[in-house]
């Protein structure tokens, strides 16, 4: 069972305008779903602490780990951007080889990455390639932003059931930040919506997509599986 990570409140102002004011709980897969500027991307740059701290008003979790580097794992939503162009892929993991070559085989990559550039790689290799990268280290939480928007049906696919898989192996905690709700009703248990920076509805996926309460969510459920995307 996977650890959970109860972020009691997450509340971060800018010129006195409020960003973000939310509560929420990451116990098992976990999907935060919004139109664009909802606040989404924001919540994962402070749980991984990549924002000025001059902004935090409040910042309260509770959780069986600390919210750090080590502990926390990060896929981007571009691999062709998230990764160095002139590195060897070898190069770009912060381990040993012998750990390289473990967690590349997790993601069904053999070893002759290792001695390729980026831009010798399919889209969907390189997003295996970024995973290793995130598995690498023994995290409990992964964040995942939007991490299938780069690539085709095909790969997406892939991509999401490998991420299933490693959820499980590893036991990790998963906060998985999209816009493409089909891309993960069979993946996430959990949905939570947010709008304008706070949470109008969450609960469990089959509940959320069957029977949404709020107007919000039902137009942003019509509004995904017409068009796979949705962008105010």
């Amino acid at each position: 069972m996977s650890k959970t990570v109860n972020i009691n409140k997450l509340h971060i102002k800018s010129n006195e305008i409020t960003l973000l004011d939310l509560c929420f709980k990451i116990e098992e897969t976990t999907a935060l779903i919004g139109e664009s500027g909802s606040g989404k991307s924001l919540t994962l740059k402070a749980l991984l602490n990549l924002l000025p701290t001059n902004l935090y008003k409040e910042f309260l979790y509770d959780s069986p780990f600390e919210l750090n580097y080590e502990n926390i794992g990060f896929i981007p939503q571009n691999p062709f951007t998230s990764l160095s162009p002139m590195t060897k892929i070898e190069n770009q993991f912060f381990c040993d080889k012998k750990r390289k070559i473990d967690v590349l085989k997790k993601v069904g990559l053999n070893t002759w990455v290792l001695n390729r550039f980026p831009n010798q790689l399919s889209g969907g290799q390189l997003q295996r390639v970024v995973i290793a990268i995130a598995i690498s280290k023994n995290i409990k939480l992964l964040l995942l932003d939007e991490p299938t928007t780069a690539l085709d049906e095909q790969s997406k696919k892939l991509i999401i059931e490998l991420i299933r898989q490693l959820a499980t192996q590893l036991n990790l905690t998963l906060l998985f930040v999209t816009h493409d709700i089909d891309s993960i009703k069979d993946l996430c248990k959990k949905i939570i919506i947010i709008k304008n920076g706070k949470v109008i509805e969450e609960g469990k996926t089959s509940q959320i997509l069957s029977n949404p309460k709020k107007q919000y969510t039902k137009t942003l459920i019509e509004s995904n599986f017409k068009t796979r995307e949705f962008r105010k």
